[in-house]
């Protein structure tokens, strides 16, 4: 996995949720509250999820074969999307369970501390997995907002370990409210509601994780800025003329194929244009490194074809015929 792999997030994010999830079982063990057993299985998940992460991670560096050849990159999307379904089953439905059982059949909850204790060492622990997770996307995000970054990234560990690291956060929150409120009040019930509160967190991340990356599964284009910067790169007013059509595709986070129409001069020999192709190619690698599968397919320009109006192949909202140097 490559450094925006976010792999550093991934280990702190594991070692932190392995060492948390067994300090729940052992305050689940002494005080017998749902709220630390919900939370010990959605750490647990967790543990499980990074694990997933990493070898996806690893798979996806495997080499094209003749029956896959445009490699394994997608491997990443789909062990991302394991991970939702770990996370929504597993985690949350485990939870919400838990705290209808807790709710149904409250009993007292017994050596407090050991919840409180707990809940403590997990909160410093999970801030500073997601202090890691935030200083290696903070590197990837630019200018974008959080909610874009997770939205957009192409790469889906960092918005994983974000988004359960967020989880964590507000669910060790809601169990601190649980045990809180049940030592108050003295009625256990409180323990089950946080429980249950903390069920319904951790499918709703899940339900968005699992949008996001059914997006990537499906096959998603180069941004706008790297469009915008390969078609500028296609084009050298000479030989090449203008982009017809193009369609760019992510084979894996940092892998984009690249199919474009060109035009060319009708009066270039065959010699001249494969010599232009080749240098357009060089020519998006260098603006785009990670265009590693490129396919440029020459054509003649005709004004007549091109006053018909948009490609009928463009998708809506993708790159139409424009000339460039005319």
């Amino acid at each position: 996995m490559s450094a925006s792999g976010g792999t550093k997030a991934i280990v702190a994010a594991l070692g932190a949720n392995v060492a948390i999830a067994a300090s729940k079982f052992v305050a689940f063990a002494f005080s017998g509250s749902s709220s630390m057993l919900a939370e010990g299985v959605h750490s647990l998940a967790d543990s499980g999820n990074q694990f997933l992460l990493l070898i996806g991670g690893k798979k996806a560096q495997r080499a094209a074969t003749p029956q896959h050849p445009f490699g394994y990159g997608r491997e990443r999307y789909i062990y991302a999307f394991l991970v939702s379904i770990v996370l929504f089953s597993v985690g949350g439905m485990f939870a919400i369970y838990e705290g209808f059982e807790k709710i149904s059949h409250p009993h007292e909850l017994e050596n407090w501390y050991w919840p409180v204790g707990v809940l403590v060492f997990a909160v410093i622990a999970e801030g500073f997995s997601f202090r890691t997770a935030i200083k290696e996307s903070n590197e990837l995000r630019g200018t974008h907002s959080w909610s874009q970054f997770i939205r957009r990234a192409k790469a889906p560990e960092l918005p994983v370990v974000l988004l359960e690291d967020f989880g964590a956060l507000i669910g060790l929150v809601l169990a601190l409210g649980g045990v809180g409120l049940t030592l108050l009040t003295g009625d256990s019930v409180w323990d089950g509601i946080g429980t249950v509160c903390i069920g319904v967190l951790l499918v709703s991340i899940a339900l968005v994780l699992a949008a996001e990356t059914k997006s990537l599964l499906l096959g998603e284009a180069a941004s706008a800025e790297q469009t915008e910067k390969i078609e500028s790169a296609i084009v050298d007013s000479e030989t090449v003329t203008s982009v017809i059509h193009m369609r760019t595709l992510h084979l894996g986070p940092e892998e984009l194929l690249v199919a474009a129409k060109i035009a060319v001069e009708h009066d270039d020999t065959a010699a001249e244009v494969a010599k232009a192709i080749d240098a357009a190619e060089a020519r998006i690698r260098e603006a785009v490194p990670i265009a590693r599968v490129i396919y440029l397919e020459p054509d003649i320009y005709s004004e007549a074809e091109a006053a018909k109006g948009p490609d009928p192949e463009a998708t809506p909202g993708g790159p139409t015929r424009h000339a460039a140097g005319h």
